[in-house]
């Protein structure tokens, strides 16, 4: 069975971030993820981790002004040296939290912008980061995510995804794929996850539309689930997704299903 890992910047959004760690503890959950540690000190996250028996799972790398719109910096070529020191501060935070894997959110590409140098950098940037994570044993993932949501964001789809990970040509970059960004973007779900799965180290799940809970929309998720097992997905799925009414609540989705490591 898939082990599911609570997005606390999700989910338990009724409380102040702190008190979210003991709140999915006592909800069933053994890992935790969020977007971005970094307002927080490293000894306090830490402290939450043990305190409540809980894995870090995964958090991003810095991805510049997120309250003023941006969402990541990597292919941005006016930026490099920001994303790299950007990366040398995700892993003192990973290592301090025990985190094995970084996520990098791409960018938006700049209005007028030339795609051919945004590759370029982001490919860079890329190599730079995963074999800088690499000597420290953390994985590398980018994550395609819809342009709904974020227009111009620009990595969008898996086989963009796959092609960027073969030029990057590191053993140590994978995907994260995120079910709800890619039911919007290309559908086809259970075959791409088994087709790439060697490529993809985590999953992400909200339901289609409203980016709600599993069974709020359009997407098979207990089918979903059987598949995960089937062709062997034995990573990490990160509840990310906005509760309808309350987080408890929203989870009556997993009353029938145990959470475990």
């Amino acid at each position: 069975m898939p082990k599911f890992a609570a997005n606390l910047t999700m989910l338990f959004n009724e409380m102040p971030f702190i008190d979210r760690f003991a709140a999915a503890k006592a909800a069933g959950f053994a890992g935790v993820e969020y977007l971005f540690p970094y307002d927080f000190d490293k000894a306090l996250l830490r402290e939450q981790l043990e305190a409540h028996g809980l894995t870090q799972v995964l958090h991003n790398l810095p991805a510049g002004n997120w309250a003023a719109g941006e969402r990541g910096i990597a292919i941005l070529p006016e930026r490099t040296a920001e994303f790299r020191d950007g990366v040398f501060r995700a892993i003192d935070y990973a290592k301090a939290l025990d985190c094995d894997q970084l996520n990098c959110l791409v960018g938006i590409a700049p209005v007028d912008a030339d795609p051919h140098e945004l590759q370029e950098t982001l490919v860079g940037n890329l190599r730079f980061a995963a074999s800088t994570l690499a000597r420290e044993n953390i994985k590398l993932l980018v994550e395609p995510i819809n342009t709904l949501d974020i227009p111009g964001f620009f990595l969008n789809g898996t086989e963009q995804a796959v092609q960027l990970i073969a030029e990057v040509r590191s053993n140590n970059l994978f995907i994260q794929y995120d079910i709800y960004h890619m039911q919007i973007m290309e559908g086809d779900l259970a075959r791409t996850m088994q087709e790439y799965l060697p490529q993809i180290a985590h999953i992400q799940l909200a339901d289609n539309p409203g980016r709600h809970e599993p069974g709020t929309g359009e997407i098979n998720y207990p089918f979903l689930f059987r598949h995960l097992d089937a062709i062997g997905y034995r990573g990490w799925i990160g509840c990310e997704y906005k509760p309808r009414t309350t987080t408890l609540e929203g989870l009556s989705w997993h009353a029938a299903r145990t959470f475990e490591t």
